[in-house]
């Protein structure tokens, strides 16, 4: 028998000998002592701390219902989007506090808390979650600007003379 062949077949007896126990990772539940779920949020330059409870579906942005917050539909829509693609539209609560960024940035932010707290909730609806792209950190930033340059790629404007 050869070299190869002795190692390999050692890792196969190795491998019927041990149990598969890294086939999942096990997510557990995370509460608070008042039944919330947190989780932060974060996008662009926006940090939201969000929470989250059951209850009928009450989203309240520093301190201001979302509706008055985010004037703009779209916004809202962004928002509620974890919620609509787990089934679980107005049986959460949602209190978030939001700082830095601007509004598109913000609501971005809020999505990605809820989207992490429901997974701490209910840890059965990160599959879900994760392949609509709601658990992952948009990255996209603003660019720097370089210096010899008007803007972060603009030249300066050439005259001939």
């Amino acid at each position: 028998m050869s070299e190869t062949q002795e190692r390999t077949g050692t890792l196969q007896d190795l491998a019927a000998i041990a149990p598969a126990t890294h086939d999942k990772p096990v997510h557990e539940v995370k509460r608070d002592a008042q039944g919330r779920s947190y989780a932060t949020g974060r996008r662009k330059d926006a940090v939201a701390r969000v929470w989250i409870k059951p209850g009928k579906g009450d989203i309240i942005v520093n301190g201001r219902s979302v509706g008055e917050y985010f004037a703009r539909p779209v916004l809202r829509m962004l928002i509620t989007q974890p919620f609509l693609i787990t089934d679980r539209y107005n049986s959460f609560d949602v209190y978030c506090t939001v700082k830095g960024g601007g509004l598109s940035g913000q609501a971005g932010a809020v999505r990605h808390g809820i989207s992490r707290a429901l997974t701490h909730y209910e840890p059965e609806l990160r599959g879900i979650l994760k392949v609509a792209g709601f658990l992952t950190r948009d990255s996209r930033v603003v660019e720097r600007k370089k210096y010899g340059r008007a803007k972060a790629r603009r030249s300066f404007q050439f005259s001939k003379r």
